[in-house]
């Protein structure tokens, strides 16, 4: 594959061997040469597109972060839904789609880079909770909907815990713990009138258990 005569097929060959190796091996476990071996690109070819392993995996999580925000811009703005409807259809719109699966498995190595960590939660706080659970808490103060006070906080709060809490691979839970953390979670939504999560959702945070054993050593997440 000539780097210089089809670029744009370069890069995205690069970033999707990319995605599946840190998917499966980690950011820490995975190397250049890896990318190399699965591309067949010399390490010329890699960096006349990047110029490290960092700015590889941040074009990854920036590309998949944009996709996700056009989803849940789709439901934010979509005027037949009312705020209950659309925070449950947010919330299965994020944990369904495959992109979470990439997030969700390279969450041990966010956790050893504060770096990756930071832009992550820098991200819950001031992108995706003002801009979209926030409005969505706000239409439904304003149609009598969901009785809250606070959205702003709110909707931090809820960033942080499905993202960070729920998630058995940032702090190692079974399917036991992750069930019971799930039902803990409903029920604090429920008091104030929000139902996000079905069966069906819980069963998808409890499946992440199943990854922790598939993780390399280095990848396991702390006890």
């Amino acid at each position: 594959m000539s780097r210089n005569k089809y670029p744009e097929e370069t890069v995205h060959a690069i970033l999707e061997a990319a995605m599946h190796l840190f998917a499966q091996k980690g950011y820490d476990g995975t190397s250049m040469q890896d990318i190399m071996d699965k591309t067949g690109l010399s390490k010329g070819a890699i960096y006349h597109h990047f110029s490290s392993k960092m700015q590889i995996f941040e074009t990854i999580c920036d590309q998949l972060s944009r996709e996700n925000v056009q989803a849940l811009a789709r439901v934010v703005r979509d005027p037949h839904m009312t705020a209950p409807q659309k925070m449950k259809a947010m919330f299965r719109t994020a944990l369904a789609n495959p992109n979470q699966d990439f997030f969700i498995s390279t969450s041990p190595s966010l956790l050893k880079n504060p770096r990756f960590l930071a832009a992550q939660v820098n991200e819950l706080y001031t992108i995706v909770a003002p801009d979209f659970v926030q409005p969505i808490l706000q239409q439904g103060m304003e149609e009598g909907s969901i009785p809250v006070e606070n959205p702003k906080e709110l909707a931090e709060a809820i960033m942080v815990l499905t993202n960070l809490w729920l998630n058995p691979l940032v702090h190692e839970t079974d399917e036991a713990g992750t069930r019971r953390r799930c039902q803990t979670f409903c029920s604090m939504m429920q008091g104030i009138g929000i139902e996000l999560m079905d069966d069906e959702l819980v069963e998808r945070y409890v499946g992440y258990c199943s990854l922790r054993d598939k993780l390399p050593p280095s990848q396991q997440p702390a006890e």
